[in-house]
């Protein structure tokens, strides 16, 4: 089920952030404080409450504040509540 160290519980997804992007639409250079966070993530762990969303969708998720970050290894994850995302992405 899980690809990540990281075991959810029931009615939690674990995602991987995308990068931001360093530039523009029209070709300007962002330094890394400037850069929007990314809101869009690839899901790598569901819990077993979580019906909607599997392993590989990529998902956006609302309120970053209320997710969970942690870094296992070189990775990053983070912990978004079911009833936080709010759209997959085709």
């Amino acid at each position: 089920m899980a690809t990540t160290p990281l075991n959810p519980m029931p009615e939690y997804v674990v995602v991987q952030a995308e990068e931001a992007k360093p530039k523009t639409a029209s070709g300007l250079y962002l330094p890394d404080n400037a850069q929007e966070k990314p809101k869009t993530a690839k899901v790598v762990a569901v819990g077993e409450a979580v019906s909607n969303v599997k392993v590989g969708d990529r998902v956006i998720y609302k309120n970053e504040y209320e997710a969970t970050t942690v870094k296992v290894g070189d990775h990053e994850y983070t912990l978004v509540f079911k009833n936080n995302i709010i759209a997959t992405v085709k």
